[in-house]
């Protein structure tokens, strides 16, 4: 079993829910990444979420771009995040880290070589958010043979018979995209979630986790009575943007033992 299979089996058993924070690789600046990740483990991240950072980052909302903005301005690449992770590795092996960015760097970089990097590095998911399903059969088998799991999105606007097609190429698991718009927005329907998230299965048996519009305390806990995971993205990261970096680590795992008090009393 993968690392990502072997948290949602061991959670499931325990009746629990996952918690899937992400941040941008390199912001506030690289010396941060690691330290933060470790961080947000220890307030009780059970999966994490590593944005790449990227130049025309489309379906994000302005605090996941400014973050993008502040990482490539210390010259974050594609590498250096792998860098990242395999830093990260050297003290957890057990967490699972997903890749979550655009096609544009890893096609430059080359499906196989970015597959091997990718593996070698710890590396157990990727999402490419421009990257759909129906372009991309041979990136997916490319990870496949290195024993990465492709994430894929699903959106509130997904057809039922795109919903299958979507499936039937995911492993790991599926990412509920609750909301119509970017990152960040707001006004989260949960009674709609519910209803997407509950069509969804009918089709798969991966986990499903859900985001974008995950704020605060009050919405983690709704979205965990629906979802597999709750993922939070653009509050991670506000809490980034607002700390002094000195505080950046402290202050992002008072909000994920927040969270995670939340998800756990539902």
């Amino acid at each position: 079993m993968s690392r990502i299979q072997n948290v949602f089996a061991a959670l499931r058993q325990a009746g629990r829910k996952a918690l899937i924070p992400f941040v941008t690789a390199g912001d506030p600046n690289p010396t941060q990444t690691v330290p933060l990740m470790h961080a947000m483990v220890k307030s009780g991240a059970d999966l994490i979420e590593l944005g790449v950072p990227f130049s025309d980052p489309m379906a994000d909302g302005p605090v996941i771009q400014r973050a993008s903005e502040r990482a490539l301005a210390h010259h974050v690449s594609l590498r250096k995040v792998l860098g990242m992770v395999a830093e990260f590795r050297q003290q957890d092996n057990r967490t699972p880290v997903v890749l979550m960015g655009y096609a544009n760097p890893i096609e430059a970089m080359g499906y196989e070589q970015f597959a091997s990097l990718a593996a070698a590095r710890g590396v157990d998911g990727v999402l490419t958010v421009d990257h759909p399903p129906e372009e991309c059969a041979e990136f997916v088998a490319v990870l496949k043979r290195h024993g990465i799991d492709t994430i894929f999105l699903l959106s509130p606007t997904t057809e039922p018979a795109r919903v299958q097609r979507v499936v039937e190429s995911a492993s790991g698991f599926i990412y509920y995209v609750s909301l119509r718009g970017v990152t960040g927005a707001a006004h989260l329907d949960i009674a709609d979630v519910a209803q997407k998230v509950a069509a969804i299965r009918q089709h798969t048996n991966l986990p499903v986790g859900v985001g974008f519009g995950v704020r605060d305390a009050a919405t983690a806990r709704a979205i965990a009575e629906i979802g597999d995971a709750v993922v939070v993205g653009s509050r991670t990261v506000q809490e980034v943007e607002n700390s002094p970096e000195n505080e950046v680590a402290a202050n992002v795992g008072k909000l994920i033992a927040e969270l995670r008090g939340a998800i756990d009393a539902k």
